[in-house]
């Protein structure tokens, strides 16, 4: 399947960004919505047969509402321009690494695995990569991993983190506040009828990455 729908909501929303036009466009937001749905469910049968350690899922379980709160924040405007969907066992909200799609004109990718983790979660990491990195590096160096993922998603610390020697021979793997992964997507992407299948493919490769971090946590 394809999104052109979903995408060319969002492309219209990114230049009309406010809750008359989203008003007066309700019937073409649902479309998009219902779309997106379908496609994450689509997903979720296909990565059920890659990674069946996600178990049984909705799309509400993993997909993101488009409001968002500006109670908050300086930019001010009522929705979100993009779609997202988090595929991960236990639902959007788990602290375990899953597969993310974000669909966004201009700014579209798609990758995973442990995004934001709480502190303690990020400590467990941190403290089993320090007493063996060897399989994470491995896994990072794959010729086909390197081809969709070239490095570690997100923040970094400027230094060793609070407890870890600076002369740790791989102190930058315990620099990242955030053990995720992104791949770029275009937006011509969006248009083409196996979607789903192109990003399944790149779940696939992927998975050991979320093996690694989802037995440590």
């Amino acid at each position: 399947m394809n999104l052109k729908t979903s995408f060319d909501f969002l492309l219209e929303l990114q230049f009309n960004n406010n809750r008359q036009w989203f008003k007066e466009n309700e019937d073409f937001y649902k479309k998009a919505k219902s779309e997106f749905e379908d496609f994450t469910s689509n997903l979720i049968t296909g990565l059920q047969k890659i990674d069946s350690e996600i178990g049984e899922l909705t799309p509400k379980d993993c997909t993101f509402r488009i409001y968002r709160d500006v109670r908050f924040s300086k930019d001010k405007e009522p929705y979100k321009n993009n779609m997202g969907a988090f595929i991960v066992k236990g639902g959007k909200k788990s602290p375990f690494a899953g597969y993310y799609v974000h669909l966004e004109p201009g700014g579209s990718f798609v990758g995973g695995g442990v995004y934001m983790p709480e502190k303690p979660v990020l400590n467990i990491i941190r403290n089993s990569i320090f007493q063996n990195p060897e399989p994470l590096k491995s896994i990072l160096n794959q010729k086909e991993f390197k081809s969709y993922f070239n490095e570690i998603y997100g923040e970094k610390l400027k230094t060793a983190p609070k407890g870890f020697p600076k002369d740790f021979e791989d102190v930058d793997l315990l620099k990242h506040k955030h053990y995720a992964l992104a791949h770029s997507l275009n937006d011509d992407f969006w248009t083409n009828n196996n979607v789903d299948a192109e990003i399944l493919k790149v779940f696939s490769v992927m998975k050991e990455f979320n093996d690694y971090f989802n037995r440590i946590i």
